[in-house]
Parts: C-alpha cells; sequence; structure tokens
C-alpha cells in the first residue's frame, strides 16, 4: 500500500489562449508527497506552478489525471465536496495573503475555521500567539506590515489543522529580512501541526532552506514560460 500523504498521477490541465488553441498548462506524469514531509518546488513565473497548487487544493479541476490526498481522489469530486475536502485536510498561504480586509486578524482566523469544524476561538488565539500576535487580535489588515499580515495568513492556513500546508511564493512580497523570519516560522509551524508542506518559489535563497527541493519545470512536460498563472 502506498504510504503518500499526497500521490498525483497523469495529471494535466489546458487553457484556451488568445488565439482560441487549447494551451496545456500542467502535464505531470506523477509526483507524490509523504505525511509531515516539507518539500520545495523551483519555476519561474508562468511554469504552471499556481495552477499545479489549485489542482491540488481543488480550486481547479484537472482535464485528466488522479490526485489522492489521504487516499481519496480530489479529482473526482464534485465541487462542493472538494471545497469540503480542503476545508478540512488543505491549508493554503497565498502570494498576496487574501485576507478579508473587514475583518480583524482573530476574526480572519476564526472565519477560516467556519469551512471546517467550527469556531474554536481559544485555538485561533493560541495560532496567532503562535505567529507573534498576540498584541494584534483585534488590528485590522489595513494596521498591520506586510510581515504581520502574511503571520495572519499562516495562522489561518492551520486553523483546521490540515494534514497538507500549500505555500505559493508565500515570501514574495516581503524584503530578505522578513522572507527569512517567515519561512523560518512557516516551516516550524507546520512542523508542530504535523502537517506536510509543499511551497513553491523561484527565490533561490526560499529554495536554499530545503533539503528536498524539486524542478517543477522538469517535472512538468508542458512548459509555456510566456503564460503567466
Amino acid at each position: 500500500m502506498d504510504s503518500s500523504l499526497l500521490l498525483i498521477k497523469g495529471l494535466k490541465r489546458s487553457f484556451v489562449a488568445p488565439d482560441g488553441h487549447r494551451q496545456m498548462i500542467v502535464d505531470v506524469p506523477q509526483f507524490s508527497l509523504a505525511p509531515q514531509v516539507q518539500q520545495a518546488l523551483s519555476g519561474e513565473s508562468g511554469s504552471g506552478k499556481t495552477t499545479f497548487l489549485n489542482l491540488i487544493a481543488g480550486i481547479l479541476k484537472p482535464d485528466s489525471g488522479s490526485i489522492q490526498l489521504d487516499g481519496a481522489d480530489i479529482a473526482m469530486l464534485s465541487e462542493s465536496k472538494r471545497d469540503r475536502m480542503r476545508a478540512f485536510k488543505i491549508g493554503y498561504i497565498f502570494q498576496t495573503f487574501n485576507l478579508l480586509q473587514g475583518y480583524t486578524c482573530l476574526e480572519n482566523v476564526i472565519l477560516g475555521m467556519s469551512f471546517g469544524e467550527g469556531e474554536d476561538r481559544q485555538f485561533a488565539r493560541q495560532l496567532l500567539e503562535r505567529v507573534g500576535l498576540a498584541q494584534r487580535l483585534n488590528h485590522y489588515p489595513r494596521q498591520l506590515s506586510t510581515g504581520q499580515q502574511q503571520r495572519v495568513a499562516v495562522a489561518r492556513a492551520l486553523a483546521n489543522k490540515p494534514s497538507l500546508v500549500l505555500a505559493d511564493e508565500p515570501t514574495g512580497n516581503l524584503d530578505h529580512k522578513n522572507a527569512r523570519e517567515s519561512l523560518a516560522l512557516i516551516r516550524e509551524a507546520c512542523r508542530e501541526n504535523k502537517a506536510a508542506l509543499l511551497l513553491v518559489s523561484h527565490d533561490r535563497d526560499v529554495l536554499g532552506n530545503f533539503e528536498r527541493v524539486g524542478n517543477f519545470h522538469e517535472m512538468n512536460l508542458a512548459i509555456v514560460p510566456e503564460v503567466i498563472l
């Protein structure tokens, strides 16, 4: 029996280009990730990295192939069931953080819980305290620095105790010092919560911190550098 947390086979996703022809963006024959393992994928803009993560998260549906997470094939689920799988099994750290501006730090994390097992205010506070925001619980995103906003995003990604955390260029909007500190925080928080981590980046400094680094350009058979996704 395969012991992988995430097992991908024959994954393909295409889009219709401006000139009308169908352009293959993701064509990954096989990829796997074991429980609690942390791996980075390198790749330039336009290589399909974000599309790949969105397929794993169930935000997008593949043209073909399987994406098994904890033994369940995400690719075979309806949109509502993919949403539910994502809520319970996957945490996502976006490059732009995607915080809700009209809600406080604490409310952003609690809202993330509402899609899973439900509100746990104490755990939400604990997560924000863990990422160094104990004094910012009732602050709004606009009242935080960029680095602090990312810390809220990390706490929110862990709110439902996922088995897998996806991180899409999570340090792309940070300066070097904040990027280094935030990366360490993401990795430590995932370890503490026993979540696997799959991070994509083109930053060599970020990639240099990982023992396991794959090259998405080599992994993905469909290379379309002119398409920015």
